[in-house]
């Protein structure tokens, strides 16, 4: 029986000692979520956990969100801002997190845009695409689908 201890951490993950407690807990590097369970990597290899940030605009498939009851923007200019969030998560003037939860228009943001493990057949087709064809902790080019604009971070 190997120890699961010794086994590797999946990929994006750290092993910290907590300054309070001195006890082991573990940090997401991407997402900046810890945690004192030790990680699993995903049972089943054909499954991503990605976070995103959704910037919807008038033609979207349904132009509302919890951040707006009637999104009116153009969809320029609903790409001009998904352009500017990207920039200043590239630049490490925000960070992903702090962008999503403020910004995105779908309801993960109240989870920084985790939108948790999924498979293939779960999400609208350009999206699961470029999700799959991401490296964890890589932060895609903006994304159309039917909802609007996104940035997807492979996060598992």
């Amino acid at each position: 029986m190997s120890n699961q201890e010794d086994a590797p951490l999946p990929e994006g993950w750290e092993m910290r000692t907590s300054r309070s407690t001195g006890m082991t807990y573990f940090l997401n590097i991407y997402t900046k979520k810890s945690q004192w369970e030790r990680p699993e990597a995903p049972a089943d290899p054909g499954e991503v956990r990605c976070s995103h940030i959704l910037v919807k605009h008038a033609e979207s498939r349904r132009p509302s969100s919890w951040r707006e009851e009637t999104i009116t923007r153009t969809k320029e200019e609903a790409m001009d801002l998904l352009k500017s969030y990207r920039k200043q998560i590239v630049t490490n003037e925000s960070t992903f997190v702090d962008i999503a939860t403020k910004y995105s228009d779908c309801s993960s943001a109240k989870r920084g845009g985790d939108l948790g493990m999924f498979g293939r057949g779960q999400m609208q087709q350009p999206f699961e695409e470029e999700a799959f064809k991401l490296k964890v902790g890589q932060l895609s080019k903006p994304i159309e689908t039917e909802s609007g604009y996104h940035i997807i971070l492979r996060t598992m």
